[in-house]
């Protein structure tokens, strides 16, 4: 049986093949952004693929890939690029992962981030439910990679939710010590059996909440995406789970359909109204808040944590 050509989209997606097309909407003008030409993509991408290293930048179709790989900034993505769950919003390929974790690949990564001169880097991976820790493990070893060969490099994690490992792997990937421990939420608890159907809405918040009871110190951060069918007051519900959560930094981001065969897109939501809901979101406490019609988990990442920093300091009273 041939292998699988994960750049045709039926067989990145074997599950949506079958369903009906759903019509792209045409983008505002507020969601255009430039094809990435600039040396510094160039440099980025020849790096990634000296060290045979995935991103979640390309994976997963971001709209600010060519911003950010001018700067050198990318998003590792590790343990495959086969994720073993199906969510309607997603472009990252879908099915039973090829093969083992690489145990070579933490180092991989952390050649990279020195290469890169990154002062922050975020980490993030597919699902691995045929794992039996999730790979928390393989998190772990790559944060202390990093570490090793690049002490000053403040690491950002962003994790799956391993709803089926035991409760103990979650100390696993806490006790390697990333600076930030992202899992994001992606939507409205309604929306989750159409748009996140391997996923538990309580399972990830009380994930992120256990982050915090493990490692009080530790900054969490969690994020959602508008315009796939909810409505305002559940995501100020949201809000509020997360601040009960007491997660850090929230950030909530324009859903953009990635084929015809996913999630439609319900509608384009204003950056009027993402300034409401930032305007809502401090109101609620965050320490931080990034909510703009381009914003995704990583987006100017190493910035926000700064600012992130910032206020805590201010709030502790050492600013």
């Amino acid at each position: 049986m041939a292998p699988r050509d994960l750049k045709i989209p039926e067989q990145r997606h074997p599950e949506k093949a079958r369903r009906p097309d759903n019509a792209q909407p045409k983008k505002p003008s507020w969601i255009r952004v430039k094809a990435p030409t600039s040396e510094g993509y160039q440099k980025t991408h020849k790096i990634m693929r000296e060290h045979k290293l995935v991103t979640v930048c390309e994976e997963a179709g971001c709209p600010n890939a060519g911003e950010c790989w001018s700067q050198g900034h990318a998003t590792m993505m590790i343990m495959g690029e086969v994720c073993t769950r199906a969510c309607s919003f997603c472009n990252i390929a879908t099915g039973k992962p090829p093969e083992d974790l690489d145990v070579f690949e933490p180092g991989r990564v952390a050649d990279a981030v020195a290469k890169l001169g990154l002062n922050h880097v975020v980490v993030t991976s597919v699902d691995r439910d045929d794992i039996e820790d999730g790979g928390a493990e393989h998190f772990a070893q790559t944060i202390r990679a990093i570490r090793h060969r690049s002490p000053g490099t403040t690491i950002e994690i962003l994790t799956p939710d391993f709803i089926r490992c035991d409760d103990s792997v979650l100390e696993t990937v806490v006790a390697a010590k990333p600076d930030v421990f992202n899992h994001n939420l992606e939507t409205v608890p309604g929306l989750y059996p159409e748009v996140r159907p391997g996923a538990r809405y309580f399972h990830s918040l009380r994930l992120l909440q256990r982050v915090k009871e493990i490692d009080p110190t530790m900054f969490t951060k969690s994020g959602i995406m508008v315009g796939l069918g909810e409505d305002k007051q559940a995501v100020i519900q949201v809000m509020e789970d997360m601040r009960a959560a007491d997660i850090d930094f929230l950030t909530i981001g324009q859903y953009l359909q990635p084929t015809p065969k996913h999630h439609a897109v319900d509608r384009f939501v204003t950056p009027e109204e993402f300034k409401t809901y930032e305007k809502t979101a401090y109101n609620k406490g965050f320490l931080m808040v990034s909510a703009s019609p381009l914003t995704r988990s990583s987006y100017h990442a190493g910035d926000d944590f700064a600012r992130l920093r910032e206020a805590r300091n201010q709030k502790l009273g050492r600013a």
